[in-house]
């Protein structure tokens, strides 16, 4: 076995990124540099992956607060608004809920408890078994929660988010009714009127809403779906995904990058003479042990990726493989029958194969964009391009 790394994950630190940079250019000229001054060597199914908040910005795909209010009073009518299942983010949703509530003159606020889809919590899940709360069934007004709960404070941001969110809607002129419900259909005492905020489950929850009366019903992926007033646009996720730029606008989601990454593909193997996969990526998919939050509010975890990242992994775990075919075997007696096991896979699904089970049969695309993600980082590290290699390598790879 004459090479010892195997997957290797590099942060590329690159420009910063302004609206109306030619991104493939300096995405492209990034990776040669680091060719060029830092010994990367290039191979065959190595990956190149830009995180989505660089192509967004590239575009110059903003939204201001006006403008969402714009577009929320046009589809919604400006009246009484249930807003269910917003998540709890500064980041995510705070300036977003300023456009919605400058759109509307009253929000009902549907809360989902103990947290929210992404996993920040508003309770403690052992309070609500102390109090006798279930929450699959119970529905909390604000004097309620108030009562059995009293103020809780975020653990990560030290924010009371049922006050925080309820004093943005008033400032924007709105009046606002805080509930709290697992069930999305606890609006429609309140009004027939909804829009839908959740990002993963919104498709369920629409359907619920409509079948049970619901008159008037969008999703956040249905807000800003074409300019208005010269804004950006996303016509795939609306502001799913979206992030705070300034306190009066957001940066949507990038939207139509699948040409950018076939053009850097097409420069990197025109000068390097490697086929190398490329894919813009967000949030990656995982869930912190500690403050159970899920990373993932992204709608999808890449949004554009060439096609040889389509797929799933199809491997041979190779603990399994030791301790059971060649239990007897050690050294590089072992060594050489695990070679020989991964050599012999024909192409052919291991689903059902125990020697297979455990592999994650997540799709490439967020296994690989979790992995950027947690390499570049959301700070200061001025990393946004991630060049992986030997990710489609296995143990037989020299």
């Amino acid at each position: 076995m004459s090479r010892t790394f195997g997957t290797v994950s590099i942060g590329l630190r690159a420009p910063i990124i302004r609206e109306g940079d030619n991104l493939a250019n300096i995405v492209t000229n990034t990776v040669l540099s680091a060719m060029e001054n830092d010994g990367l060597k290039p191979r065959d199914r190595d990956i190149v992956a830009m995180t989505e908040a660089i192509v967004a910005r590239a575009q110059g795909n903003y939204v201001s607060i006006d403008q969402i209010a714009k577009d929320v009073h046009k589809k919604l009518g400006g009246e009484t608004v249930g807003l269910v299942f917003p998540i709890l983010s500064r980041n995510r949703f705070s300036v977003c809920l300023r456009g919605i509530a400058k759109g509307c003159k009253k929000i009902v606020l549907v809360l989902s408890y103990p947290s929210d889809e992404v996993g920040n919590h508003l309770i403690d899940p052992d309070m609500l078994d102390e109090k006798g709360v279930d929450p699959y069934r119970d529905v909390l007004t604000e004097e309620k929660y108030r009562e059995l709960f009293g103020i809780v404070k975020h653990p990560f941001t030290g924010v009371d988010y049922v006050a925080y969110y309820s004093d943005l809607i008033r400032s924007c002129g709105a009046e606002v009714e805080v509930i709290f419900a697992n069930d999305p259909r606890a609006v429609l005492p309140y009004t027939k009127t909804v829009l839908n905020c959740d990002i993963h489950t919104r498709a369920r929850t629409k359907r619920l809403l409509l079948a049970a009366g619901a008159q008037c019903v969008y999703g956040l992926d249905e807000i800003m779906t074409e300019p208005v007033d010269g804004s950006g646009y996303n016509k795939k996720y609306g502001l799913l995904g979206s992030n705070k730029a300034t306190e009066e606008t957001v940066k949507l989601f990038p939207q139509d990058c699948q040409h950018l990454v076939e053009d850097i593909q097409a420069k990197l193997l025109e000068l390097t003479g490697k086929h190398i996969e490329v894919m813009v990526y967000g949030d990656g998919a995982f869930k912190d042990p500690v403050g159970k939050i899920w990373e993932l509010a992204d709608p999808v975890v890449s949004p554009a990726y060439t096609p040889g990242l389509e797929g799933t992994p199809n491997e041979l775990k190779l603990k399994y493989l030791a301790d059971n075919d060649f239990a007897g075997l050690t050294g590089k007696a072992l060594q050489d029958a695990i070679k020989a096991k991964i050599q012999a896979k024909d192409g052919s699904s291991l689903v059902g194969n125990m020697a297979a089970q455990g592999t994650t049969p997540r799709r490439l695309t967020d296994l690989i964009g979790s992995l950027c993600d947690l390499t570049s980082g959301s700070g200061d590290k001025g990393t946004p391009i991630v060049y992986i290699q030997g990710y489609f390598d296995n143990y037989t790879t020299e």
